[in-house]
Order: structure tokens, then sequence, then C-alpha cells
């Protein structure tokens, strides 16, 4: 298998390094550059491909994630009370707004109550 032969890697590796590998980019690192930290990262929380077999498990570590969570805290710390305020109120409105829809699409799934008193099955 050569070097960077990706075949080892389950679909969820695959797609952690992948949605890894996007964060970066948009914090401005170069695509190669966000590729390597990705699979770096990938490598350093799952030791590496997850090759099938018994007795070949290892335990996931979250550490990256957990300094990557702690790096963007920081950074909504050092926001202005106002736009952490205003981030929260749109937050607040799209909570609202998606709970408003899942209540209109419950479908007409009502049934006549009998009395208030719900009926008891019997084994047949």
């Amino acid at each position: 298998m050569p070097r960077g032969d990706k075949s080892a890697y389950t679909k969820r590796q695959k797609r952690k390094a992948e949605h890894i590998e996007e964060g970066y980019e948009k914090r401005g690192v170069s695509r190669r550059e966000a590729e390597r930290r990705a699979w770096a990262t990938v490598n350093k929380e799952e030791g590496g491909g997850k090759k099938s077999g018994s007795g070949r498990g290892k335990k996931s570590t979250k550490s990256s994630s957990r300094k990557g969570g702690r790096k963007g805290g920081a950074a909504s710390a050092s926001r202005s009370k106002s736009a952490r305020s205003a981030a929260a109120r749109k937050g607040a409105a799209t909570r609202r707004r998606r709970a408003g829809a899942k209540k209109s699409t419950g479908g007409s799934r009502s049934r006549k109550s009998t009395s208030g008193r719900s009926r008891k099955r019997t084994k047949r």
C-alpha cells in the first residue's frame, strides 16, 4: 500500500477528515495544508485507518476536537457583547421558526375521543 493511500479508512473517517479540511480552508489555510492537518487529526483521534478484524479496534480520543472547541470559544468570548447578543437573538428566532414548522407539518391524524376514556384492548 503506497503512502497516502486512504483505502484502510472507513467512510466515517473520510467524512470527518473532509469536514475538518473544510473548516481549515474557511480560516484561510491552503488546500494542501488543510488536507494534511485534517488527516493528522483523524490519525491522532482514531489511531489511523480502522481495518476490519477481531481485536483490532482502538479507543478514539476527542482531544483535538476539544482543543478546537476551546479555541472557538475563546474567539467567541473576544467578540463584543452586542455581537454575541445579536447572534443569540438570531439563533433563538431560528429555533422558534423551526419549532413552528414542525407543529404545522403534523398532519391530520386526530382521533375521535370516546367520552374522554381510553378504550381497553382485549386479547382475542
